[in-house]
């Protein structure tokens, strides 16, 4: 029974990292465990239209946009001239518009870093040579304005001093008698866009346009991303109904993709580690949700709604907003019901929200996210003392009878039948449980495993120091000295384990931990400094443990022979 009790305790661990790691890549359509395919190659150039027929490149197309039935994007869309970049700063984002369409083609963030050069500002949105990812509107429904028509701008390009909102206008020329205004707002310290579609019909009939917003974006990773854990990129489509949908590249590309394609409520959205862009739409605005492949690696995610009939001389405004920024989860909980969601925390949502809110709430009065992440864990090693204090003290019992079972073994080894009741009477002697040590740590995983997907998907960890040499716990330890103290850690729990008599498995005892130990010289150092102090605190409880029931630690060391 004592080997059952070490193999199940093995068998525990090694599942949690499983967990950790190849369930996390599944959940998110990964095939490799560790090692996920590389990027598909750069996207050469932009296309000049989707397979759907919406336009997504900046080079103009030549022939006329066709009639459209409503909810259907249009074959084509008239010549534009010449375009201009407008770039629109603020605090937070500079951003860079094409007066083709009135696009929004690059938006930066200032306050955040690079993931490959730290010297440089973070880039979400870009349309060059190697990246695509545009946000695009336009009107469906007739041979109106779309986003490949040319516009003139007007407004302001920066935030100024003690201004709190700087407003950027694109007026697009009348085409078969409507004219199309675009107008974005941008506030001092949003991610937030508002946006304005103002529909002028300057014709002799009434016209009934739809509105259609979409983001356009290759289906490559993320540039910087770890080659060791792997996270979601790609659409995401939120509605009452069906709530939170990340919709799969490869999906959409087989035509599987499932959504809820009509309701009046909800968002659109493309979603990458730390980061999304997102329309939103007000409630009770009824809309077509889609999402479609198009041309050269691109994907487009995006939202239809009736404008409604325009009259002649008369015009409708449609009110939407664009966000574009860091997942931070109180600023999307702000916005819009179920934005929050953008930040993912897959199917331990549940355990991983509250203990997010435990973790800012920690932050709000250390101000230092390194060392919010030891007192989170000491919390939590607090919370579940007991339930460690159960199997810790178990797993002394059975060390004080580990040599009576060690003798025993020895004396019955061509006996397994009489061995196997000997050592059930011994238990029953001695009143030991040998799986009282397994079940109070599997009740735990869920949580650790919860705090781990935190840890990982928290934007506020990105750039951010601890101490010393620990300038960014997202990043890895650059000089892997956190990694080496969890393996020592982790060998030190392991030698303070009594030895199982079985030879295989005191070489697993230590092999695996080895093994394991390796991964996290790639993790980020959040995450390990995690799993560190969960080890100083697992070894200080077992040890005063053991002093208490009078089975003295001992440390039982590898015998590799």
């Amino acid at each position: 029974m004592n080997d059952i009790r070490r193999t199940i305790l093995w068998v525990i661990f090694g599942f949690s990292m499983v967990l950790l790691w190849d369930a996390w890549q599944v959940h998110n359509g990964q095939k490799a465990t560790f090692f996920p395919k590389p990027a598909a190659s750069p996207v050469a150039a932009a296309p000049a239209s989707t397979a759907s027929g919406v336009p997504t490149a900046s080079a103009p197309v030549a022939t006329a946009a066709a009639a459209a039935t409503p909810g259907q994007v249009p074959a084509g869309a008239a010549a534009a001239s010449a375009s201009e970049q407008i770039e629109v700063s603020t605090d937070v984002l500079k951003l860079r518009f094409d007066t083709e369409g009135g696009t929004l083609t690059r938006a930066e963030f200032t306050q955040h870093k690079d993931m490959v050069d730290s010297k440089l500002p973070f880039v979400l949105l870009d349309q060059s040579p190697v990246r695509v990812y545009t946000a695009q509107t336009g009107l469906i429904g007739g041979n109106f304005p779309t986003h490949k028509s040319a516009m003139r701008f007007a407004g302001e390009k920066s935030l100024k001093d003690g201004q709190n909102e700087v407003t950027v206008r694109f007026e697009s020329d009348v085409q078969n008698g409507v004219k199309l205004v675009k107008t974005y707002s941008l506030q001092r310290g949003s991610y937030a866009i508002g946006v304005k579609h103002e529909v002028i019909n300057t014709g002799t009939a009434a016209v009934s346009p739809q509105l259609y917003l979409q983001l356009v974006r290759d289906g490559n990773k993320p540039a910087g991303e770890s080659s060791f854990y792997s996270t979601f990129t790609g659409p995401a489509i939120y509605t009452d109904a069906k709530k939170y949908n990340k919709v799969e590249f490869s999906d959409i590309e087989k035509n599987k993709a499932e959504i809820d394609k009509t309701s009046p409520n909800g968002y659109v959205a493309m979603v990458q580690h730390y980061f999304a862009s997102a329309w939103l739409l007000g409630d009770g605005i009824n809309r077509e949700n889609f999402v479609r492949k198009v041309d050269n690696n691109l994907y487009a995610v995006g939202m239809i709604t009736p404008v409604a009939d325009v009259a002649p001389g008369q015009s409708k405004t449609v009110s939407s907003q664009l966000f574009v920024g860091p997942q931070e989860e109180k600023v999307l909980e702000a916005l819009a019901p179920g934005l929050d969601l953008l930040k993912d925390y897959g199917w331990l949502a549940m355990l991983s929200k509250p203990l997010y809110w435990l973790l800012d709430k920690l932050f709000g009065i250390l101000q230092n996210w390194g060392w919010s992440i030891v007192a989170l864990v000491l919390l939590l090693k607090i919370a579940f003392y007991w339930l460690n204090a159960k199997a810790y003290s178990s797993m002394a019992k059975m060390k004080a009878i580990n040599p009576k079972i060690m003798e025993m073994r020895e004396r019955l080894k061509g006996d397994p039948q009489k061995m196997q009741q000997e050592m059930m009477r011994i238990y029953r002697e001695e009143k030991v449980n040998p799986m009282g040590g397994c079940f109070p740590i599997m009740i735990q995983i869920p949580v650790f495993i919860a705090l781990y997907w935190v840890l990982l998907s928290t934007v506020e960890m990105r750039n951010a120091p601890w101490t010393l040499w620990i300038h960014d716990l997202s990043a890895p330890d650059p000089f892997f000295i956190l990694p080496l103290v969890m393996t020592l850690t982790t060998l030190l729990q392991t030698a303070l384990n009594p030895a199982p008599p079985d030879p295989m498995q005191a070489k697993m005892m230590w092999i695996m931990p080895l093994v394991f130990s390796v991964m996290f010289f790639f993790f980020p150092s959040g995450l390990v400094l995690y799993w560190i102090t969960n080890n100083v605190l697992s070894i200080a409880q077992q040890w005063i443990i053991n002093t208490r029931m009078g089975v003295p630690p001992q440390f039982n060391l590898p015998k590799f022979k």
